[in-house]
């Protein structure tokens, strides 16, 4: 009888411990902060967008699996969904919303909370969009990093101008669904006045609009292209490239991934060097620091890529000019 009650004694004892083990676990579970990756596109296509996010968490101090975990969802180019996406990170209480893939996701997450930290990328100005009070003190909940598509527009038209001297009338290939449409292309119409220009737009928001803004380009005799910087786009790429070369139509991208790809020339800020400065807000703002005291971050490291082959089968001299200035010239 003796041994019996020891034997309950022990187990009851043994399973105590367990028990009071159970929430400690849960509640170290629960205390690893959580990021809410909140994106417009598609996941697969963003193996190195995440790796170079992942590496800036990590020189911060922050590596998911271990002191940190990432929550996706990806609209996959609806941005329509954006809003119900954000809300759900929302609810699940993350502890800093990532936003990008879109200027929509930073307006949704803005939409969806005034509490949670927002890390926004985006393209345009984040003041004139209503995101930050300014660049310098961004206040509230929201900072991130802007691509300057302005500036960068008018950088791509000059380029493709040096490539194509006689390109008076070039096709912009927009999506009317982006956030930023109106003012990246009031932008780039300046800058093509500005350079004798005129320009063709097409609006595309899906792969069979793409087809029919390149057939409208051939019919109203476009010299060459320019896409916008709307990452929906950058989805179908090998479209875009193949009608490009199909169509003889030299064209200008906005990320290394065109040209990889098959594409002419690409000029933009360096993605991978963006989505790791944004990893590295991201670990600062979970360590403590507030978006209100975190400016707005501007690329430094640009990129200019030319596509040797690409130019051949359009019969593009490529100028020595740009072969001097390009960071990367593909054979």
């Amino acid at each position: 009888m003796a041994s019996y009650i020891a034997r309950r004694e022990f187990l009851a004892t043994l399973v105590g411990g367990a028990a009071a083990a159970w929430p400690l676990a849960a509640r170290a579970q629960q205390s690893m902060p959580v990021i809410g990756f909140l994106n417009g596109q598609f996941a697969a296509r963003y193996g190195p967008q995440l790796t170079a996010f992942r590496q800036g968490l990590g020189e911060a101090g922050h590596v998911d699996g271990r002191n940190a975990r990432i929550e996706y969802r990806w609209a996959e180019g609806q941005y329509e969904k954006l809003p119900a996406l954000a809300a759900d990170l929302v609810q699940r209480q993350v502890s800093v919303i990532v936003a990008g893939g879109s200027a929509n996701a930073g307006v949704a997450a803005k939409a969806a909370t005034t509490t949670i930290p927002i890390v926004f990328l985006m393209g345009g100005d984040p003041v004139k969009m209503g995101l930050v009070a300014s660049l310098n003190r961004p206040g509230g909940n929201v900072t991130g990093m802007t691509f300057l598509t302005n500036v960068i527009g008018a950088k791509r038209l000059e380029l493709l101008a040096e490539l194509v001297p006689a390109a008076i009338t070039l096709g912009f290939l927009i999506n009317p669904t982006g956030a930023l449409v109106d003012l990246e292309t009031t932008d780039i119409q300046g800058a093509a006045r500005a350079l004798g220009q005129q320009l063709v737009f097409a609006g595309a928001s899906s792969g069979r609009e793409i087809d029919a803004a390149f057939a409208s380009f051939i019919q109203q005799r476009v010299n060459a292209v320019l896409v916008s910087s709307d990452p929906i786009f950058v989805s179908h790429r090998e479209q875009l490239v193949s009608l490009a070369a199909r169509h003889a139509l030299p064209t200008m991208y906005t990320v290394r991934e065109y040209v990889q790809a098959g594409g002419l020339i690409y000029y933009g800020a360096s993605q991978a060097d963006t989505y790791r400065q944004v990893g590295i807000y991201t670990a600062r703002i979970l360590k403590g620091e507030r978006p209100a005291d975190l400016p707005v971050l501007q690329p430094t490291r640009f990129e200019l890529v030319v596509n040797l082959k690409a130019a051949k089968a359009l019969g593009l001299s490529i100028p020595d000019k740009l072969l001097a200035l390009a960071d990367e010239v593909i054979e």
